[in-house]
């Protein structure tokens, strides 16, 4: 476990922070207090090292069944905090396989970043000179992704599993600051976790839309995405008429509920919304919305082991899931498929790290895939996975994602 100070103007240059799922009236005028960083290599248990951090510094998050105080300020400037978990930290906390080694090492598997509240004149930075992004490397081919399809696909087939996500991995070298191209995926349509978090030497950018898990006023949330195609009417009408998608995301939907299940109050858990059909950039997707009554005595410990690593991103059962996962994934998962959002007096709101960057001293990294089921055809699964990591490289490279299609 790592507790660093806050950088100083000498060490990193003042940019504006733009932490997902900040409020919007806050982005900008935070100013950095605190941190922590864990690595698994650290031991120990990361949920609890970060719920005690964050009590420490003005957060207490022990009783998340509370209603949550109206208008609730400090009188020390405390505004709130970005918290970040890796997936391969959510497995670790699951007691699962660690998978493959990962390709962004600098980054770490936690980081909780506290802020302060404080007015400030910087400017959003414009697109940097100098900026240089190359070509992307792919961690797998085309034939050996479709390959790990057909292995989640035998053993479906042999009743290890029901369901398994599937990720690949790129990397492209850069020249520049990487932090405005990172910045930019914020603004693509329907990322409701868009923003970046920082690090002494690493960065993430985001622009999910999915929430993982959301805490206030004694609820919790949980919006699960499984199915995706073209933004289209006729895409639209295709995912709303599959019957493997549909398949695909009730079986998550029941492992989500199960996951909530762990952490509520007996008999409270609903779904409110069965395979509504959101969009994001130029893709469909269909999401559900989960909710349950927190159970007593809950805090923020117990729900990130609860819901971590997020079940639309591993499987189902989750563990025989991860099992697959580290032995098909050709590299580590590192800043996606995890948590990452803002954590306030009395709230919790934690995006699942779908379509998700992050850039270290070298390199850009992206991260793209899919759920696996029995009648996933492996040449389909390869191609949304594409799919979905394009207007993500586009957006990175400077380049106009392709215009809302209605």
């Amino acid at each position: 476990m790592r507790k660093i100070s806050p950088y100083g103007v000498e060490t990193l240059p003042e940019v504006l922070v733009d932490a997902p799922a900040a409020p919007a009236g806050c982005r900008g005028a935070l100013v950095e207090r605190a941190r922590l960083h864990w690595r698994r290599t650290d031991g120990g248990d990361p949920a609890a090292l970060a719920q005690e951090f964050l009590a420490a510094h003005g957060l207490p998050l022990h009783e998340l069944a509370r209603p949550t105080p109206t208008g609730h300020r400090t009188d020390t400037g405390l505004c709130g905090a970005a918290l970040y978990l890796s997936a391969a930290a959510g497995a670790y906390l699951t007691g699962g396989p660690q998978g493959n080694a990962e390709p962004a090492p600098t980054l770490p598997d936690l980081a909780v970043v506290v802020y302060h509240h404080r007015p400030s004149t910087t400017p959003v930075s414009g697109p940097p000179a100098g900026w240089w992004l190359g070509d992307w490397a792919e961690s797998w081919t085309p034939t050996q992704h479709a390959h790990a399809v057909d292995a989640v696909r035998a053993a479906i087939g042999r009743g290890d599993v029901y369901q398994t996500n599937l990720v690949g991995h790129a990397a492209a070298r850069y020249t520049g600051d990487p932090i405005p191209a990172l910045r930019r995926l914020g603004a693509l349509p329907g990322a409701r976790y868009g923003g970046v978090l920082t690090g002494d030497g690493w960065a993430i950018g985001c622009a999910s839309p999915e929430t993982l898990i959301e805490a206030h006023d004694g609820q919790l949330i949980t919006r699960p995405i499984k199915g995706t195609r073209p933004a289209t009417p006729a895409g639209r009408a295709e995912l709303l008429a599959s019957a493997k998608e549909r398949a695909e995301h009730i079986m998550i939907v029941d492992l989500e509920r199960n996951d909530l299940a762990r952490v509520a109050r007996t008999g409270t858990v609903v779904v409110d919304d069965l395979f509504a059909v959101r969009r994001w950039c130029d893709l469909w997707q269909a999401e559900s919305t989960v909710r349950a009554h927190a159970a007593d005595g809950l805090g923020l410990a117990d729900l990130l082991r609860a819901t971590c690593p997020g079940g639309s991103v591993t499987g189902a059962p989750k563990h025989a899931a991860l099992t697959q996962i580290a032995a098909l994934e050709p590299v580590g998962r590192g800043a996606s498929m995890g948590a990452l959002g803002w954590i306030a007096p009395g709230r919790v709101d934690l995006g699942l790290t779908i379509r998700t960057a992050a850039a270290d001293g070298e390199k850009l990294h992206t991260w793209a895939g899919g759920g696996i089921t029995w009648d996933s055809d492996a040449h389909a699964e390869v191609a949304e996975a594409a799919a979905k990591t394009a207007p993500i490289r586009a957006t990175l490279a400077g380049r106009r994602p392709p215009p809302p299609i209605r």
